[in-house]
């Protein structure tokens, strides 16, 4: 068994979850790191450069039977999980006009389900180890749940099924797994933002920058740490949620 606490990331080949999985790597965590199709060899290959223990395991999350396996085959490799950090998530855009029972089935089965899954496979791990602390569970929801627009709507609506679920899990886990959830603003720039546009768009933050992937791995460190901490989300977007915006930031 690992001597170290063993935290999964899902989504971490790429962007967040790499940040977040190299950040606890460096608080002293070793790092199970899923990946659906990025390949995970660099972020693998980093995090033993810093001293912790990693391994890549490839999973399409979508699929039950694939998303079931995922924590057993974490247990089997470093003997123990202690923590599973929910990070991999499906972003496709559509609005009230163009919604499609397809398009919100594939947001619920990334964004969704396999958080649940993931949650009670902790728990289920936890009780059979007999292990004398609790878990914990972090999941990555949104800012603009608290703050919302109609675009993007299979997206957002399998996000505020997450943060609901976050509750839920908070109070049905309950003593043995915490579950806390991580808001993020406007991080890191995509196909519809590019550098110069994130720069401009996070300048009108109401503290006049914006978040930084390093902010959201931080406040996903201290959750995991927060023992008294459950059935709480951390918002980290510079105020974003403060501000109302008509549109999505991809749309402005």
């Amino acid at each position: 068994m690992s001597p170290r606490p063993v935290v999964l990331v899902t989504g971490a080949a790429r962007r967040l979850g790499r940040e977040i999985a190299l950040h606890l790597g460096r608080q002293g965590w070793d790092v199970a790191v899923h990946h659906h199709r990025s390949g995970a060899d660099a972020t693998v290959t980093d995090l033993r450069a810093l001293g912790a223990g990693a391994a890549a395991f490839a999973a399409d999350l979508g699929d039950e039977a694939a998303c079931r396996a995922l924590a057993p085959a974490v247990v089997a490799h470093f003997g123990r999980l202690d923590a599973v950090v929910n990070n991999a998530s499906l972003f496709e855009p559509d609005h009230a006009a163009d919604f499609s029972y397809a398009a919100m089935e594939r947001h619920w089965r990334a964004n969704t389900a396999p958080a649940i899954v993931l949650a009670q496979a902790l728990h289920d791990h936890l009780a059979a180890r007999g292990a004398a602390e609790p878990g914990c569970v972090v999941n990555l929801l949104d800012q603009k749940l608290w703050n919302p627009n109609p675009d993007c709507i299979s997206y957002t609506l399998s996000k505020a099924a997450l943060e609901c679920a976050t509750t839920l899990l908070a109070q049905a886990l309950a003593p043995r797994v915490r579950v806390c959830g991580v808001a993020p603003g406007l991080t890191l720039g995509s196909a519809q933002i590019d550098d110069a546009r994130l720069a401009q768009l996070q300048s009108q933050a109401l503290l006049g920058y914006g978040a930084r992937p390093a902010d959201v791995a931080q406040a996903v460190h201290f959750l995991l740490t927060a023992r008294a901490s459950t059935g709480t989300t951390v918002l980290v977007d510079a105020g974003q949620h403060l501000q109302s915006h008509e549109r999505d930031f991809g749309y402005l």
